[in-house]
């Protein structure tokens, strides 16, 4: 079991309270997309994926990274036993979707760049050190199904 102190857990209750869900969900997913384009394998189903233009204007990607957010969402809610509420999450993406666990942390990688960008300088590092630790566990939780 993570052990949260409560300044942790506020600076990632105060990203969550100040974050744009339509804007920083499907900017993080694209970035992911165009950065790492194996990651577009798992995506087929999402029409045109050929490139930085397409992606981005792609509502199929944009309404999936929302998707992803209200995930992350569920985690900050829950920081006291992010295992238990990915469980069912961890089983979907290794035995049904068959998602490389790596990409996990990419997009983690991807969505703090965003919300560093979004912060500017209230993005310090004390919070950024309790952000990676937050995302560290919520992708640990992923891949447990894996294990």
């Amino acid at each position: 079991m993570v052990v949260w102190t409560d300044q942790e857990r506020a600076y990632i209750q105060d990203i969550f309270s100040k974050l744009n869900y339509e804007d920083a969900g499907p900017k993080a997913l694209q970035r992911t997309l165009i950065v790492y384009p194996w990651t577009q394998r798992y995506f087929t189903s999402f029409g045109n994926l050929y490139n930085a233009e397409a992606i981005m204007s792609n509502s199929k990607v944009a309404a999936h990274g929302v998707v992803v957010l209200h995930g992350l969402d569920r985690a900050m809610k829950n920081m006291d036993d992010i295992k238990k509420t990915y469980a069912e999450l961890s089983v979907l993406h290794s035995e049904k979707l068959h998602v490389d666990p790596d990409n996990f942390r990419l997009l983690a990688d991807c969505l703090t760049i965003v919300i560093a960008a979004t912060m500017g300088t209230s993005f310090t590092a004390d919070v950024q050190a309790a952000w990676q630790k937050f995302l560290a566990v919520v992708v640990s939780a992923l891949c447990r199904q894996y294990h």
